[in-house]
C-alpha cells in the first residue's frame, strides 16, 4: 500500500479508466503508478494498493489493483486539484482566487456551501452554485467509479447512473445489480450477472431470470429479429443462465403479465417480443393496409400532363416506368423496385415532375447521408435523411431518442419519396409513417435483393412479399446501362451466375492475387498511384469494401494498410491514438452510431445544429491536444468530437460491404481473399458490385468469388410484419 500526491497524470484513456501517474509518496519518492485509476488529476491524494512491476521500456512502476481518493490537504494539493480543470468553470486563476479567501477550507466551501464562492469578484451566486453542482457531482462520479472498477464493470457507466440515482447509485446497484442491463445503461450482460453474483443474488432469483430473458430477445435484435419463438427462446436463456426450462418459462409469464414483454401467436409460433417492436409491427400494419385499400382518383388531365412530361425531358419512357409514374398519380402507397440500370431514379424525376405539374408538395427522403445526397445529385431536388427530415432530438437525462414530428406535429407534405428503402428498419419506418399526415402519398422505392437493414425487420422485402401494396417492379435493363459490365455482372451475380471476370477493357476488372498480404498491398498501389495516374479518379473518390472487418484483407488491416500510403505520418501533423488505430489529421472517417445531440457549424458561417448519423463520412482537419478534441468536417458541416467521443468513429477508407449499403462511388475495389461462410454470399457481392458507377476491380482470388455468387444463404429473419400485412391484403379497396 502507497500513500501520495498525484503530480502528473501522464496518460488518461477515458474508454476503460487505465491511467499512469506520477507520484509523490509521503515518504518523499517519485513513483510512477499504472492500472485503472480514472478521472484523476494532479493534486488528488491517493492511497493506493497493489503490487511492484517492471516494464522493458519504462522501468520499475507500481501496478495499481486498487485505490482509495482522499481531499486534498495542503494549499498546493488544493491549487493543483482545483487548477486541473476537474470543477467545471475554475481554472488556474479562479483557483488561486479561491485558496486566498478560503485556504485549507476550500473544498469543504465546495461541497456543502458554494454559494460563499459568490464572494470573489467575477463569480455570480449561480455560477457558484454551479461550480458546487460540478463538484459534488465529480466526486460522486469519481466513487461510482472506483466502484465500478473494483467489480470489473466499465467505468463509462458511472456519469448515466449518477445522473439517474445521484448519492444513491451504489444502492440501487447492490439492490438491484440488472438494472444496468436496462437499454439506458447498455451493460454487457455477462458482466452485470457475475458482478450480481458477486452481490449473493440466487441463481434463480426472479430479477435474474427476467433479466435473462430481456437479454436475450434484445441480444437477437441485432440480428435483425423482431421477435424470438417461444420455444428457442427458453431453452436459449436456460443455457445462458444454467437453469431449468420450467423455472424460465415462469419467468415469461412474469414478463408477459407486467407487460414487459409480449406473446403473439403467428403461423403457429408463439413470438415473444420487446413490447417496442411489437407496437412498431401493429402499427405498421394498419397504416399501410389504410394506405393500400385507399385508391386516388386521377386527375382527368393525367395523360396529357404525362406527355408534357415527357416532352419537357426529351425523354421517351419504357412501359414498365410510365407505368409506374402513372401509378403514383392513383395509389396512396406505391412500391417501385429494380436492379441496377432499370431506371429507378429516371421513374423518381418523372414522378418528382408530374407531382410539380399537379401542384403536389413532394419531399424526398433516404435512410443514410449518403443515400440523401446521392439522391439528391440524381434528381437535382433536395433530399434529407429520415432522421434529419424527422427532426431527430436526444434527451441526455433519459437516454432515449425522439423524434419531433409525429400524429401531433406532422409533416407538410402532400407526397413523400423515399429511396433505398431496403435500408429502413422496423422502428424508423414506423417513426416515418407516424409522421404523415392522413392522405399523404407514400413511394418506396428501393432493391429488394440488397442487404437488408442493420436494424431489426426486413421490411421493404416484408411489404413487397405480403402483396398489399401496388408494385411496379422494373426487369428492362435499358441500352446504356446494358454497355457496362458492372450493371450486367451485378444481374448476373444476382441470379446466380459467375461474373465475367476475364474482359480488360471495360469498367469492371479481376485481379488474382496468390496471398492476402498480396491483395493489401495492390490495394494500396490502385488507390495511391494507379488509378489516379491512369485512370484519373482521385484516391478520395475511390472506396475500399471488404466483406469482413477481421482477417488479414478485413477493413481493420486494410484501413491501416491504406493510411499509411494515403496519409502517412509528417512533421507537424497531429495523431490521436484511440483502440487500436491512430488518427491523424487528414484522415478519412466515418460516424458509426446516431448521435442526436452533437454540435455542427456550417463553414460558411451561414448555419448551425446538431446530430451527425450512422454512416455520414468527413476528414480529420484538426486534432488539439489542448482542447482534447478531433475536429471532423463532414462536407460543409465542421464538428468537434472530445477524445472520450472517438468510439463513434472509425476509419473509412476501407469499410464492409454492410456498412457502403445506400452509397454509390466512382470506384470500387473489393477484397476478395477470405472470410467467414456467412459473409461470403451472394448478396454480399451484389451490394459490392451495384456500389460502383464508373469502376469496379476485384483484388482477390476467383474461387471466392464463385463460392460468394453459388453462396444464396440469406440469415433467416424472424419477422412477423409480412403474415399480419398478408392478413390485410385481401381488402377491398377505397376510392378517396
Amino acid at each position: 500500500m502507497i500513500r501520495g500526491t498525484v503530480q502528473t497524470v501522464v496518460y488518461q484513456n477515458p474508454e476503460n479508466g487505465y491511467a499512469v501517474l506520477r507520484l509523490n509518496t509521503e515518504d518523499g519518492q517519485q513513483i510512477t503508478v499504472v492500472g485503472t485509476v480514472p478521472m484523476t488529476v494532479p493534486g488528488e491524494r491517493l492511497i493506493v494498493t497493489g503490487k511492484w512491476g517492471y516494464h522493458a521500456s519504462h522501468g520499475r512502476q507500481f501496478e495499481a489493483e486498487f485505490l482509495e481518493r482522499l481531499m486534498p490537504e495542503t494549499g498546493n494539493e488544493i491549487f493543483a486539484y482545483l487548477a486541473s480543470g476537474a470543477v467545471k468553470g475554475i481554472g488556474e486563476k479562479t483557483a488561486e482566487k479561491i485558496l486566498q479567501l478560503f485556504g485549507i477550507h476550500a473544498m469543504e466551501i465546495l461541497e456543502n456551501e458554494p454559494e460563499k464562492l459568490a464572494q470573489i469578484p467575477g463569480i455570480s451566486r449561480k455560477k457558484a452554485i454551479e461550480m458546487g453542482e460540478s463538484f459534488r457531482r465529480q466526486a460522486g462520479v469519481r466513487r461510482l467509479i472506483e466502484f465500478l472498477t473494483l467489480h470489473r464493470l466499465p467505468p463509462e457507466l458511472a456519469v448515466r447512473l449518477f445522473r439517474v440515482y445521484g448519492d444513491l447509485a451504489e444502492d440501487a446497484l447492490r439492490d438491484d445489480p440488472y438494472l444496468l442491463t436496462e437499454p439506458y445503461f447498455g451493460a454487457d450482460f455477462a458482466a452485470v450477472d457475475a458482478f450480481a453474483l458477486e452481490m449473493d443474488v440466487e441463481a434463480d432469483d426472479e430479477r435474474r431470470v427476467e433479466a435473462g430473458i430481456l437479454f436475450e430477445l434484445s441480444y437477437n435484435l441485432t440480428n435483425g429479429h423482431t421477435f424470438i419463438p417461444e420455444k428457442k427462446l427458453i431453452p436459449a436463456t436456460a443455457a445462458l443462465l444454467n437453469l431449468d426450462s420450467d423455472t424460465v418459462e415462469r419467468g415469461l409469464d412474469r414478463l408477459s403479465e407486467q407487460e414487459r414483454m409480449v406473446r403473439s401467436e403467428i403461423a403457429g409460433l408463439t413470438a415473444c417480443y420487446l413490447p417496442e417492436f411489437y407496437e412498431a409491427e401493429q402499427y405498421i400494419t394498419e397504416r399501410l393496409a389504410r394506405m393500400a385499400r385507399t385508391r386516388i382518383e386521377p386527375p382527368r388531365t393525367l395523360e396529357k400532363t404525362l406527355s408534357s412530361v415527357q416532352k419537357k425531358n426529351a425523354i421517351q419512357y419504357a412501359q414498365s416506368q410510365l407505368q409506374a409514374i402513372r401509378d403514383a398519380a392513383s395509389y396512396q402507397l406505391l412500391l417501385v423496385t429494380g436492379g441496377p440500370g432499370t431506371g429507378k431514379t429516371t421513374v423518381m424525376t418523372g414522378i418528382l415532375d408530374l407531382f410539380d405539374a399537379l401542384e403536389i408538395k413532394t419531399q424526398l427522403a433516404a435512410p443514410t447521408g449518403r443515400a440523401a445526397k446521392r439522391l439528391s445529385e440524381v434528381t437535382g431536388r433536395d433530399a434529407t435523411t429520415i432522421h434529419r427530415l424527422l427532426e431527430a432530438q436526444f434527451d441526455p437525462e433519459t437516454g432515449a431518442m425522439a423524434f419531433f414530428h409525429d400524429e401531433d406535429q406532422p409533416l407538410r407534405c402532400e407526397a413523400m419519396i423515399v429511396d433505398e428503402t431496403s435500408m429502413v428498419d422496423l422502428q424508423l419506418m414506423m417513426s416515418l409513417l407516424r409522421a404523415l399526415k392522413p392522405g399523404c402519398r407514400l413511394i418506396l422505392v428501393g432493391d429488394p435483393d440488397q442487404l437488408p437493414s442493420v436494424g431489426a425487420g426486413n421490411v421493404f422485402s416484408d411489404i413487397i412479399r405480403s402483396g398489399i401494396a401496388k408494385t411496379v417492379r422494373l426487369t428492362e435493363i435499358f441500352r446504356q446501362a446494358q454497355e457496362s459490365l458492372i450493371v450486367m455482372n451485378a444481374h448476373a451475380v444476382n441470379h446466380g451466375e459467375l461474373p465475367v471476370l476475364t474482359v480488360k477493357d471495360r469498367d469492371f476488372f479481376f485481379m488474382k492475387r496468390r496471398s492476402g498480404e498480396s491483395v493489401v498491398q495492390t490495394i494500396q498501389e490502385l488507390c495511391a498511384t494507379r488509378l489516379p495516374k491512369n485512370m484519373g479518379i482521385p484516391s478520395s473518390e475511390i472506396q475500399v469494401l471488404s466483406p469482413t472487418r477481421r482477417h488479414e484483407t478485413g477493413t481493420v488491416t486494410l484501413n491501416k494498410a491504406l493510411q499509411a500510403v494515403l496519409n502517412p505520418a509528417a512533421p507537424g501533423k497531429k495523431e490521436k491514438q484511440f483502440a487500436d488505430f491512430s488518427y491523424r489529421e487528414g484522415d478519412r472517417v466515418m460516424q458509426i452510431r446516431n448521435n442526436y445531440d452533437i454540435m455542427w457549424k456550417r463553414m460558411d458561417g451561414l448555419g448551425a445544429g446538431t446530430g451527425v448519423f450512422n454512416g455520414d463520412i468527413g476528414t480529420i482537419t484538426r486534432i488539439d491536444f489542448a482542447a482534447e478534441t478531433v475536429t471532423v468536417l463532414f462536407d460543409d458541416r465542421e464538428t468537434s468530437y472530445g477524445f472520450d467521443m472517438l468510439r463513434e468513429l472509425e476509419p473509412a477508407y476501407a469499410m464492409t460491404v454492410h456498412k457502403s449499403q445506400g452509397s454509390e462511388y466512382r470506384a470500387v475495389i473489393l477484397a476478395a481473399w477470405s472470410g467467414s461462410q456467412l459473409l461470403l454470399t451472394r448478396s454480399i457481392l451484389y451490394t459490392a458490385i451495384t456500389r460502383a458507377r464508373e469502376l469496379f476491380i476485384i483484388v482477390g482470388n476467383e474461387e471466392i468469388i464463385a463460392a460468394m455468387t453459388r453462396n444464396d444463404r440469406q440469415q433467416r429473419r424472424y419477422s412477423g410484419l409480412k403474415l399480419r400485412l398478408e392478413r390485410e391484403a385481401g381488402n377491398d379497396h377505397e376510392t378517396a
